[in-house]
C-alpha cells in the first residue's frame, strides 16, 4: 500500500524551442532545469562541462529555465538570455551569468545586456520583445511543472529525472547505463507507475493458480508445507514455508499498514474531523452491511464464522485501477477510497484479533505487555534509533504467537510506538551541513585522496538522520518490499488453487455469502452509509466527484483479495473449504472490478459554471 512516487519523466521531448549543445542524434540527451540564481546551479555547470568534454559527441545537453521561486532578478536573468539573436550568443550570456560572480547580481545583468546590445531588462515586460521572452521563461517553467521538478537544478537523462550525486563520475556513470544504474532505474520507473503494486499481485496470484493446475502443483504445494525452524538441544522452533510468508513476514505488511493508520491519522487525511467523517463512516458500512448479508445466508454451521471474510477491501487493487483510469476519476476521489481502506484496515485487523485467534495462553500474553512496556520506556525515553524496536518487536512477535493472538497483530502494535519527531529545522541543518563541507574543503588534496573525515562523516549521517522520523524512516523502506515483495509472496503462497467441479459442488452456499457480501454488500454498505453521514450532517461530500462515482468507488472496494483470503485462511480449516472460499474472493472481485470500472469510465459532466470560467 505504499503511495505512488511523483512523476519521473520530461513532459516533452527536446525541440527545435529548446536551447542545445550538441548533436541531434547523440545517444545521450542531458535536460536541466535550472536558475541563474541558484548557486547550485552554479556548482553543477563546472560539473557539466567536465562531462560534456568526457563524453564529446555522444551528449546533447539542454538548458531549460525554472527561475527560483521569489527572485525577480532570476526571472529578468532568464528573460535576458532568451533576447539572444543566436546560439552562439545564448550560450555565451548563459556562461557568463552562471559564472561572472560568486551570486547573480544587476551588474552581471548590465554586463550581459551589454553584450547582447539590449537594454536591462524591466520587472515587468513593457515590449513585445521582453513579452516573447517572458513566454518563452513561462513556457519553460510549465514543462517544469508538469515534470515534477521541485528544486533547481533538476536533471533529465534521456528523459528519465536524475535524482544522484552531481559529481562527474556519478554522472557519467549514470549516462553510460552502467548494470546497477539501469538497474536502479527501472525498479524505480516501475514504482513510481501507480497501477505496479496491483499487476504485481495479479501477476503472482496467476502464476500461482497456473502452476496449482499444472502437473507441478503437487510439488508447488508440497513447497509451501516444507518446515523450516531453529532448534537448540531439545528445544525448537518450525513452521511451514507458508507459515514464515503468513505469521512471519505478513507482520511486516501489518507493520506498514499500523504505520499508514498512524500517518493519516496524525498528518494525513484522517487528521481532522471534518475529512475524516466521511471515509470513517463509508468504511464502517462497507464492513458491517457485507458481514451482515453474509450472517443472513449463513447464520449457522461450520461455515458462519466466516462473515469475516467479505468484509476487507484491497486497496492495491482498488487503487491501481482508478490510477488506469487517469482523468476519468477526480484525485479527491482516489483519497476518499485509500482513506476509507485506511479505516477498513482498522477494522480488518480488530476482528482478526477478536474473532480469528486461537486458544489464548495468559503468561505469554503478560510477557508481551511487558515487552509493550519496554516500547513505551523506549518512545517517552525519545529512542530514535531502530535497532532497539526492532529487537522488542521480535521480542513481542514471539509472545504474541505464542500467547494465541495472530502473530502479525505484533506488527500493528510495534507501529504505534515507532516515534515520530517535530518536523526538523531545515534551515539550520542546511547551515551545519554546508559549514561541515566548507570546512573539509579546506584540507583541499587530502579530502580528494581520503574522502571526509570520519568525525565529518558522523555529523552528516546524523544532519540526514534527524531530518525524517523513524516512524517515516520505516515506512519509505519498508512500504516498496511491503508491496512488491512480501504481497507478491503472500499470493504465491496462499491464492493458488485447483480448479475442479469437486469444490465446486456442495459450496454454493459459501461461495453465494461471499460473492454477495463483496458484489453487492461492500458497495451498498459504504454508499449507504456516506449518504447517511452527509444527511445527517456529520460529514461533507467533496463536490469534485458525485454520488455515481462514488457508488464506482464503493464497487472497487468490494475487491477483496489481500486480507479477504488471509481472514479465509483463518476462517475455513478444511482444505476444501478454503479452496472454496478463495474461489468465491476471486470471483468477487473481479465482478466489483468490472462493475466499479464500468460505472467509472464515463467522466463525471463538469458543471456549466466551470464551462464559463475555462473558455
Amino acid at each position: 500500500m505504499s503511495q505512488p512516487l511523483p512523476s519521473n519523466r520530461l513532459d516533452r521531448p527536446v525541440g527545435a524551442q529548446d536551447h542545445t549543445l550538441g548533436l541531434a542524434n547523440a545517444p545521450i540527451t542531458l535536460v536541466e532545469y535550472g536558475s541563474y540564481a541558484c548557486p547550485y546551479c552554479r556548482a553543477a555547470n563546472a560539473r557539466i562541462a567536465e562531462v560534456r568534454n568526457e563524453l564529446g559527441d555522444r551528449l546533447r545537453y539542454t538548458f531549460r529555465h525554472r527561475p527560483v521561486n521569489g527572485s525577480s532578478l532570476a526571472r529578468r536573468a532568464a528573460e535576458l538570455v532568451e533576447r539572444a539573436p543566436d546560439a552562439d550568443s545564448f550560450w555565451a550570456a548563459h556562461i557568463k551569468l552562471m559564472s561572472r560572480s560568486e551570486t547573480l547580481t544587476e551588474d552581471d545583468l548590465r554586463a550581459v545586456a551589454d553584450d547582447l546590445g539590449v537594454d536591462v531588462p524591466p520587472d515587468t515586460p513593457n515590449s513585445e520583445p521582453w513579452r516573447q521572452a517572458s513566454q518563452r521563461v513561462s513556457a519553460d517553467e510549465s514543462s517544469a511543472r508538469a515534470s515534477g521538478v521541485m528544486v533547481t537544478p533538476t536533471f533529465f537523462m534521456n528523459g528519465r529525472r536524475y535524482d544522484g550525486p552531481w559529481d562527474e563520475s556519478s554522472f557519467l556513470d549514470a549516462m553510460l547505463g552502467s548494470l546497477g544504474h539501469r538497474f536502479r532505474a527501472a525498479a524505480l520507473d516501475f514504482a513510481s507507475w501507480g497501477p505496479s503494486a496491483g499487476l504485481l499481485l495479479l501477476l503472482s496470484t496467476i502464476i500461482a493458480i497456473a502452476v496449482t493446475n499444472s502437473a507441478w502443483g503437487n510439488a508447488f504445494e508440497q513447497f509451501w508445507e516444507q518446515y523450516l525452524g531453529i532448534s537448540l538441544g531439545t528445544a525448537s522452533f518450525k513452521m511451514s514455508v507458508r507459515h514464515w510468508v503468513n505469521d512471519g513476514l505478513l507482520t511486516i505488511f501489518f507493520l506498514v499498514v499500523g504505520l499508514e493508520i498512524k500517518r493519516e491519522f496524525t498528518v494525513g487525511h484522517l487528521a481532522n474531523r471534518r475529512s475524516a467523517a466521511l471515509p470513517i463512516a463509508a468504511a464502517i458500512g462497507g464492513m458491517a452491511v457485507p458481514a451482515l448479508l453474509y450472517a443472513l445466508v449463513i447464520p449457522t454451521g461450520p461455515w458462519a464464522h466466516g462473515w469475516g471474510v467479505p468484509m476487507a477491501t484491497d486497496t492495491a487493487f482498488a487503487v491501481a485501477l482508478i490510477v488506469m483510469m487517469g482523468s476519468r476519476v477526480p484525485v479527491e476521489l482516489r483519497i476518499f477510497l485509500t482513506a476509507a481502506a485506511i479505516v477498513d484496515d482498522i477494522g480488518a485487523i480488530a476482528v482478526v484479533a477478536i474473532f480469528y485467534s486461537g486458544a489464548l495462553q495468559w503468561a505469554y500474553l503478560a510477557a508481551g505487555l511487558f515487552v509493550i512496556a519496554g516500547l513505551v520506556a523506549l518512545n517517552r525515553a525519545h529512542v530514535y534509533r531502530a535497532a532497539p524496536y526492532v529487537l522488542l518487536g521480535l521480542a513481542l512477535w514471539a509472545c504474541v504467537y505464542a500467547g494465541g493472538l495472530h502473530a502479525t497483530l505484533a506488527g500493528v502494535i510495534l507501529a504505534l510506538f515507532i516515534p515520530t519527531r517535530p518536523p526538523a529545522n531545515l534551515a539550520a541543518l542546511t547551515a551545519q551541513l554546508n559549514s561541515i563541507v566548507a570546512a573539509e574543503a579546506e584540507h583541499g588534496d587530502e579530502v580528494l585522496r581520503h574522502g571526509p573525515s570520519l568525525p565529518a562523516l558522523r555529523a552528516i549521517d546524523a544532519i540526514f538522520d534527524r531530518m525524517e522520523s523513524p516512524a517515516d524512516r520505516l515506512l519509505r523502506h519498508m512500504g516498496a518490499r511491503s508491496s512488491y515483495i512480501i504481497l507478491p509472496l503472500f499470493a504465491l503462497a496462499n491464492a493458488g488453487v485447483e480448479i475442479t467441479g469437486d469444490i465446486m459442488g456442495g459450496h454454493e452456499q459459501l461461495l453465494l455469502a461471499i460473492i454477495a457480501g463483496l458484489v453487492i454488500g461492500k458497495p451498498l454498505g459504504l454508499v449507504a452509509a456516506s449518504a447517511f453521514a452527509v444527511w445527517i450532517g456529520w460529514a461533507t461530500k467533496s463536490e469534485s466527484y458525485n454520488w455515481r462515482q462514488l457508488t464506482g468507488a464503493g464497487a472497487l472496494a468490494g475487491i477483496g483479495f489481500t486480507m479477504s483470503l488471509f481472514i479465509a485462511g483463518q476462517s475455513f480449516h478444511a482444505p476444501d473449504d478454503f479452496a472454496a472460499a478463495k474461489i468465491a474472493v476471486f470471483a468477487a472481485s473481479v465482478l466489483s472490478a468490472i462493475i466499479g470500472v464500468a460505472i467509472l469510465w464515463k467522466p463525471a459532466a463538469v458543471p456549466e459554471a466551470e464551462q464559463v470560467e475555462g473558455t
